[in-house]
């Protein structure tokens, strides 16, 4: 089945494509999300009216995701915990915790975007860095200082 892609979808393509993929995936997955619509003749030429708002605003996305990224790549976040002997945690530093620390600041992202190096949670002192994506292939990359509690 063809359809025409209203959003950019990773694996397919980017918004205003016509793409091809199997009929399951369309009717299961693409069209009722909102993802895409059937490229019939009638799509076709709605799409092609369409195309340049949808593209225009997939590129605002964009540019809002950028200066997103430009902004967080400057933050520092500190969470302070109770340590135990040898600097190991009691608990752990999780993505939830970063995601509370980012409120805080005034910053609105879920704790899905948020991906660090060390796997599920963090549980030593120190620096670390956490990548956030952002979406519309945008990355931003934060420091986080785990310090002791006092």
């Amino acid at each position: 089945m063809k359809v025409i892609l209203k959003q950019s979808v990773p694996s397919l393509g980017k918004a205003g494509s016509l793409v091809k993929v199997n009929d399951g995936y369309a009717r299961n997955f693409l069209i009722p999300k909102g993802l895409a619509i059937e490229a019939d003749e009638k799509n076709i030429k709605l799409f092609e009216h369409e195309k340049t708002n949808i593209l225009k605003k997939a590129a605002k996305e964009h540019k809002v995701a950028q200066d997103l990224a430009e902004v967080l790549s400057n933050e520092t976040i500190t969470i302070a915990r109770k340590v135990g002997d040898q600097d190991k945690l009691f608990g752990s530093v999780s993505a939830k915790d970063i995601e509370a620390a980012l409120k805080e600041k005034g910053y609105d992202v879920s704790r899905k975007m948020i991906v660090h190096e060390h796997g599920e949670h963090i549980r030593a002192l120190g620096e670390y860095k956490v990548i956030i994506k952002l979406g519309h292939d945008v990355e931003a990359q934060i420091k986080l200082n785990v310090v002791g509690e006092s």
